[in-house]
């Protein structure tokens, strides 16, 4: 990837109007992909290419209408593909002239280059020698932010209001149909300030994959710019996203979506006066036909209109039954809803080699867990629950119902289902790269997680967990969130998966209690490990363990310093009051901030304590991970309720028996009785 040609971050200190001067004279952000192949000079490639473009921006081409141009040009292996999207409230013309200099900018940076892309104030272009259209792509992207700062007294409200509104504008974007994917709005900010907000995609992505591209670009702030700043934008080849404190779009040039067609003329109307007899005769034969037919086709129409109305009634009253009859009912919708989300359970057999060993990814608490591959070419993960589990019903339910409503990119993806006969199937996408234990915890592996990563790992998490708790419809407790539970995708961004043992929360409710635990020790709270109490800082506490061992590249349990071994939250709290606090982290760590590194142990600190009310909220976590203005409280001793004569990262869900009173053994062979959650108890209120 050649580097950037121009940085715009600078101009944020001059004047709106005169940064839209400036940025419309030049290429504002150009990126060539070396490593996509090159093209010599007057070769048929480079003749393609340039017949492409120029058509692309000719006078005679509207592309959709709203902004939005596709095209390809030539043949296999010299085709040529490009789109080219107008942003924000470009009109026609001014929609040409930005494409018309792209092109030439674009092509004289990168000469040589078979794909490319840039971005100027009022367009985008790509173009390479690949099919891109339908095709979500975040990469490369560029990011640029205003260097004012909003208040540190005003940074949570500010940043709160922002998301909503980002939030919001990403959906209406995403849902606007397929000419023109665009939002803009409004919302109020402190100290009486507007944030104006924009989303677009291009309108070649379906609703799914635009809302999935604006996400990865609402995540990109709190990660990319240094603190909450008042302006930012973030340009990615399929997506736009901005925000500003000033008016930065003209509402007045935005262009509507078209009106519906005018509906075609009455078959009744009047035929034009005959011109002589004949075509009288003909014409008086033709409306005594329309009359006597006319009404046959519209009691017709009357009669399907009728029995469709019937059968969705009938339709409608079954949903209801069956959703009174599944667990949560009142809270969430049921599985019928997922319907266009089945999977025949010939095609899972048929992707997964009938669930053949070679395919299998791992086994957990509910069963295995297979690779398969469709036939469009599309990686999946299967999760076949085990036949002899007695709860295994209860739990398909709880997950489907629960995960086919999460969409946040750092929560694993639920692609389908299957219920036929004894089979119960999840189907997932495939993450790469495995779980964060299989990385973190591997003498080898880790030492390729340098800092930059695990701390994107940190994020990531952190935000999963914010959207459970705070951003999701239903508020959702995770209750086993651990190493494991971690995926990693290609680009090491994390995402959080098993949530068989989440459990609801009605939205006014902050905790609630059960005698029956479900976790894996080490990672569980000692309110809920000892009297049954969760609440979201039940995950809070997870989540601090978690980010310990991340920072130490060990297991909560047995935890090595040299020749001495104790628990990670021992050693932990004894460093940090000792002043050696440092000698927590992972002697792989060559490279990185040490004030991060510590401020993140400071963190897990915190999130540990083992008084529930003095742990702080997701939300004050992920401030405190980007703000490091904000001063943090110091750390309390955390609860060491379990030490080492049980086995700290022992899953209860191995010996799940529903509504049943079972034995855990540990490895010290110290027994543990406790009775397991079944799922049908109802929520508490």
């Amino acid at each position: 990837m050649a580097p950037l040609m121009f940085s715009l971050r600078f101009l944020f200190f001059l004047s709106p109007v005169l940064f839209l001067m400036i940025s419309t004279q030049s290429l504002a952000q150009i990126s060539c992909s070396n490593d996509k192949g090159n093209y010599t000079a007057n070769s048929t490639y480079h003749t393609n290419l340039n017949a492409l473009l120029s058509s692309l921006s000719s006078p005679s081409n509207n592309g959709n209408g709203y902004g939005f141009y596709n095209s390809s040009y030539g043949e296999n292996p010299d085709q040529v593909y490009a789109i080219g999207l107008c942003l924000r409230d470009a009109t026609v013309d001014n929609c040409r002239y930005c494409l018309s200099n792209a092109t030439q900018e674009l092509t004289q940076s990168c000469p040589n280059q078979k794909e490319a892309f840039g971005a100027r104030d009022q367009c985008i272009l790509r173009y390479t020698n690949r099919s891109i259209y339908g095709v979500m792509e975040t990469s490369p992207a560029f990011r640029l932010y205003n260097v004012q700062n909003v208040s540190s007294s005003d940074v949570v409200e500010f940043e709160q209001k922002l998301r909503t509104l980002l939030e919001d504008l990403s959906g209406q974007a995403a849902g606007n149909g397929s000419l023109r994917k665009f939002a803009a709005g409004t919302a109020d900010a402190p100290r009486f300030q507007t944030i104006y907000g924009l989303a677009q995609c291009t309108p070649d992505l379906t609703e799914m994959l635009c809302s999935d591209c604006l996400g990865t670009s609402l995540g990109d702030i709190p990660i990319y710019f240094p603190a909450m700043q008042v302006g930012g934008i973030i340009v990615k080849p399929s997506c736009v996203l901005r925000y500003e404190i000033y008016r930065f779009i003209n509402p007045t040039t935005v262009r509507p979506l078209p009106s519906p067609p005018p509906p075609l003329s009455s078959p009744l109307s009047s035929p034009p006066p005959p011109s002589n007899s004949t075509e009288g005769s003909k014409s008086n034969r033709a409306q005594t036909v329309i009359i006597i037919v006319v009404p046959i086709v519209v009691s017709v129409v009357l009669i399907v209109i009728f029995f469709c109305i019937c059968l969705r009634v009938r339709r409608t009253k079954k949903t209801l039954e069956t959703r009174k009859s599944l667990p949560g009912g009142d809270d969430t919708d049921e599985i019928g809803s997922a319907e266009s989300l089945q999977f025949d359970l010939a095609t899972i057999r048929v992707s997964t080699d009938d669930f053949s060993e070679a395919n299998k990814l791992g086994q957990g608490g509910f069963g295995f867990v297979y690779r398969g591959r469709l036939l469009n070419g599309k990686d999946i993960a299967v999760k076949r629950l085990s036949t002899n589990s007695g709860q295994g019903d209860l739990e398909f339910k709880n997950e489907v119902l629960l995960v086919a409503k999460l969409q946040h990119r750092n929560l694993v993806r639920l692609l389908g289902f299957c219920l036929e006969g004894s089979e119960r199937l999840l189907v997932y996408e495939f993450v790469p790269n495995a779980s964060l234990d299989h990385i973190i915890f591997d003498p080898t592996k880790r030492a390729q997680l340098d800092w930059v990563r695990r701390y994107k790992i940190i994020v990531g998490t952190a935000r999963g967990l914010l959207y459970l708790h705070e951003d999701s419809r239903l508020k959702i407790i995770h209750r086993d969130l651990k190493a494991s539970n971690i995926l990693i995708d290609a680009e090491m961004n994390p995402k959080i998966s098993d949530f068989g043992m989440a459990r609801l929360f009605v939205l006014d409710q902050t905790q609630g209690n059960t005698s029956r635990i479900v976790g894996t020790y080490g990672y569980m709270a000692p309110e809920y490990a000892m009297h049954g109490h969760f609440s979201v800082k039940s995950d809070v506490y997870s989540f601090g363990v978690l980010v310990l061992e991340i920072v130490s590249g060990q297991k909560n349990s047995g935890f090595q310093h040299g020749e001495n071994a104790e628990d990670l939250l021992s050693f932990a709290w004894r460093s940090w009051r000792e002043g050696t606090a440092s000698n927590l982290i992972d002697p792989t760590l060559r490279t990185g901030s040490r004030t991060e590194i510590m401020r993140c142990i400071h963190i897990g600190l915190l999130c540990v304590q083992e008084n529930v009310a003095d742990r702080p909220t997701m939300a004050s976590v992920i401030l405190m991970l980007n703000s490091y203005s904000l001063t943090l409280p110091v750390p309390s001793q955390p609860a060491f309720y379990l030490h080492s004569s049980i086995g700290m990262d022992m899953p209860l869900q191995s010996e799940y028996n529903s509504g049943a009173t079972r034995s855990v053994r540990s490895k010290s062979n110290s027994v543990i009785v406790m009775e397991y959650e079944t799922f049908t108890e109802p929520h508490p209120r």
